[in-house]
This record gives structure tokens, sequence and C-alpha cells, in this order.
């Protein structure tokens, strides 16, 4: 098998595609909180799985660069970025009035490393942007990003940053139209916000609507002003299973792809939206979540694969490394290979999970009527100008170096002592230990509804001399990719002329 980022031959387009992968093994160490749904650890263990499924020799597997505060400024707020560098748990009884304002405490609380992780998280997905920009990779993969939530000026629903808006920023420099795509239970609020007015991103979210937070997302929400039919709302019903979503994502983004023709790709795959998730009520399969995958995949455009939601963490686990598979054309094995985190996936050891037999409440009618009025909305949009998508010349050409040469604790490999970052070595003082705890169905006992109007700032700024927004140009110090960075610049200014 070719290693060095090539995957297999998969599915009709039979094309190899290059992985990049980042990850960072601290990521596993920051702890929301005793009774917190959110699990970092859920990052270590898919990355466990995924050594042990022989994935990462077949992935550029890279270490993220951390976001610094002038890459977060670029779409969120000075004071917010400020306050979540400088506020710690100690610190927090002396800031309440801060706390209230940056919707930090419940739902978003602080903890050790707080803003460490989000840079972190942040970092992998401009990252991977950054790598997808330079056609150094066709797919890039951040199991720790796709934070949706997260607002220009507060945090949301378990997200401080919004890695998301800045990915998208970055791939604006090259790309003149992104897709934005979100499977997470919850709609993609933050996401959909920020690009709401514009008609360079067009963003799509399949979600759980009714009471559930945040509240957001009908099927009127449709963008505005040169946004407008640019936002694209799937409202979904409690235990919507693998036949009945894929009724609606397949014709819905077929339709997106033939008419958006975007440049780039985001894929928000959040895993809450399987069946039997803590806070989730919706009854897809691994394989019906992965299909989404698979069939973004298959039209050959630059992919950056993000996480988000999951909480039922064995499970998520399992969703994530089967899309790494996926993107790289690989069909993994039911039977689980044994591995440090094996007790989580007892008693049946597999890589798969069986849908329950709750109500499907989406009845074909409804169904119907959903796909009726989102094809009718984007028969009102013009045909973007396009190349065909399998045809995709390199933007420049690079002499990228290799990062195994490098810094060669950037890669591990099936026998490396650094793929796992176990508990023997925390980091002391900055971030406390995840411990296990029983995981329970309390989708009550989070995310408060909210209804809040829309921020109608746009995080680029226009160019007096041209009808096309500039993007606002975002700096990514990360060593390993420093030469594609100083050609980025010109990349931008060729595809913009």
């Amino acid at each position: 098998m070719e290693s060095g980022g090539n995957s297999l031959p998969s599915g009709p387009d039979g094309v190899k595609r290059k992985v990049s992968y980042f990850y960072d093994p601290e990521v596993g160490n920051y702890y929301y909180g005793q009774g917190h749904p959110m699990k970092p650890h859920r990052i270590r263990m898919t990355h466990a799985l995924l050594a042990h499924y022989g994935l990462l020799q077949h992935m550029q597997v890279l270490k993220p660069a951390p976001a610094k505060d002038r890459d977060l400024c670029k779409f969120h707020a000075d004071d917010y970025v400020a306050f979540l560098r400088g506020i710690t748990p100690e610190a927090q009884q002396d800031q309440l009035r801060q706390l209230k304002r940056f919707n930090v405490g419940e739902d978003c609380p602080v903890f050790d490393g707080l803003y460490s992780f989000c840079q972190t998280y942040a970092g992998g997905s401009v990252g991977g942007a950054v790598k997808l920009n330079h056609g150094v990779s066709d797919i890039a993969i951040n199991w720790a990003g796709g934070l949706h939530h997260a607002k220009k000026c507060e945090a949301s629903g378990f997200c401080y940053v919004n890695d998301i808006v800045l990915a998208i920023l970055e791939l604006l420099k090259v790309h003149e139209r992104v897709l934005y795509v979100d499977i997470d239970i919850h709609h993609g609020d933050g996401v959909e916000e920020a690009f709401y007015a514009t008609d360079r991103v067009m963003t799509v979210s399949f979600h759980k609507f009714g009471d559930y937070f945040p509240g957001t997302g009908d099927i009127r929400d449709i963008g505005y002003g040169k946004g407008k039919y640019y936002s694209l709302n799937v409202p979904l019903d409690d235990g919507i299973d693998d036949e009945s979503y894929m009724s609606l994502f397949k014709p819905i983004m077929g339709k997106v792809m033939e008419i958006f023709r975007p440049g780039a790709v985001v894929l928000q795959c959040g895993a809450d939206s399987l069946s039997g998730d803590r806070l989730g009520c919706f009854n897809l399969s691994i394989k019906g979540h992965a299909e989404c995958v698979k069939y973004m995949r298959s039209f050959n455009v630059p992919l950056l694969l993000l996480g988000g939601g999951g909480y039922t963490i064995r499970n998520v686990a399992r969703c994530w490394c089967y899309e790494t598979g996926v993107a790289l054309g690989m069909e993994l094995e039911d039977k689980m290979p044994q591995h440090e985190y094996y007790e989580y996936f007892g008693p049946d050891y597999t890589l798969h999970v069986a849908p329950s037999n709750m109500e499907n409440k989406n009845f074909r009618d409804l169904l119907d009527d959903i796909r009726s009025k989102l094809l009718d909305n984007l028969s009102k949009l013009q045909h973007a100008p396009s190349v065909p998508f399998q045809e995709r010349p390199p933007d420049t050409e690079l002499h990228e170096r290799d990062e195994d040469q490098d810094d060669k604790d950037e890669r591990w490999g099936p026998d490396s002592d650094t793929e796992f970052d176990d508990y023997s070595n925390p980091v002391a003082g900055r971030v406390k230990r995840e411990y296990v705890e029983v995981e329970r169905n309390d989708s009550g006992s989070y995310h408060k509804h909210l209804d809040r109007g829309r921020d109608s700032d746009m995080p680029f700024k226009e160019n007096a001399s041209s009808k096309v927004p500039v993007v606002v140009p975002m700096a990514v110090d990360e060593p390993s990719i420093k030469e594609e960075q100083d050609n980025s610049k010109d990349l931008s200014d060729q595809r913009l002329r």
C-alpha cells in the first residue's frame, strides 16, 4: 500500500486522496468539569482507534500550531479573546460581570487550560484549511474542531472559539466560494450567522428543530441581502433513520454542488446525530452518518472534515474512526483491535452499533415537503460559473519539507511510543485529567433554549473598488508549512484578480 498521504481508490470516482490529519496528544487532558457532557477525551480515544486500525501510516499526521490571538481576532472581538486568554477557575469569582457578558459559566464553564484548548482546536482547523489552499492535501481532518455555536462576542453550547468560521475565512483567501455542511444534531447557528449576508459562503445545516437548542434553523431562514438563499436549513424531528436522512441529504447536496460550485467544502461531522447519543434524539447508524462523508468526498473537491458534538464518547470514537477510513478510501473490519481503551467498547467490541427501534417522527410527506421547498429555493439561484469538479489543477508549485524530517514528534507510526498521550505525563498545573464517568441520557440538562437576534456584522470587509468581498488576511504561524504561508498572498491575488 502506498504511504505519504495517498489513499486507496474508492467508490465510483476511484481517485486517490492525500489526507492530512491534525492531532495534539494533549487535547484529551482538557476537562470541562464533573458531570459535563463535553469530553475532549473522546479525541484521544478516536486517535487510539486510528492507530490500531493502522490508518495513521496512510495519512500525513500533524500536530497543529496553536492559533495566535491575532488569528482568533480575525472573527472574534478583541475583548472577548482577551477575556478567554486571561480567565482562570481561581479568578472567575472576581469577574462575574464579564462571565455573564460573554456567556461563560454553565454550558461553557471556565476550566484549567481553557485558552490553550481553544488555540489547539482552532489551530488544527485553520491549519487544515492552509493545507487545502496550497493543494498539499485533498482532505484535511481535525476531529477536535467543529465547534459551531461560538459567536463573535460570546461562547455558546460548549463552544468558545468558532474554528469553523476561522477555517472558512482562510479558505476564502484562495477559493471564490466555500460550502459549509453541518450534520450535527444541533443547528450550526454560529457559522450561519457569520456568513448570513454573503453569497461567497453557502451554509447547509441538517438538525433537530423544535424545542431544542439553540432554537434556530427554521426552513424559512434563508439568508439576507446578497446572502439570500445561500443559507439552507433542514429541520428534522426525533428518530430519523439512515434511509430518511439520505432521502434529503443526497438530493439537496447534489443540487447545491451543481448550482453553487464551491472551490472547497467544510463538513462538520457532529456525532450527536448518531443513535443512542447522550444528548441526541436521532437514530442514525455510523454507516448512515458516514455516508454523508462518502457522498461529499465523491465530488472530488478539497474537503475539510471537522468534529463537533457527540456525547456518548465510545460511539463518537467509533464514528470518527470509521469516517477517517472513508476519507482514506479504506473499509475497516467491524471487529475492533485490542487497544488501551478496549474496555469502553464492550460487550461486543465492534466498530458498528445497531440503531434502536425508536419511532421515526419524520413522516414521508413531511420529508417530501422539506425537500421540495429547499430545492425550490436553490432553483432561484443562478448557476455559479466553474470548471468541472474532477479537473482541479494545483494552485502553484510548492516544495514542501517532509514533516517527518523536520520534527519527528509530529508524526506517529504504528510502533511509535508517542502516538498516545496517556495519563502517565499530564501537563502539571495547566490541565486536569479526564476521568471516566458513567454515561447517562440527560438530554434536558444542557443547552438552554436561546432566542437571540442575528449579528449582521460580516467577518470580512468590502473592497470599495470591487463587488467581491476581500477577506481579511489571517496569519498562521506553523513552522512545518511556513513555505506555504509565504505563498498564500500570491495565491489569493491570482484567484481574486
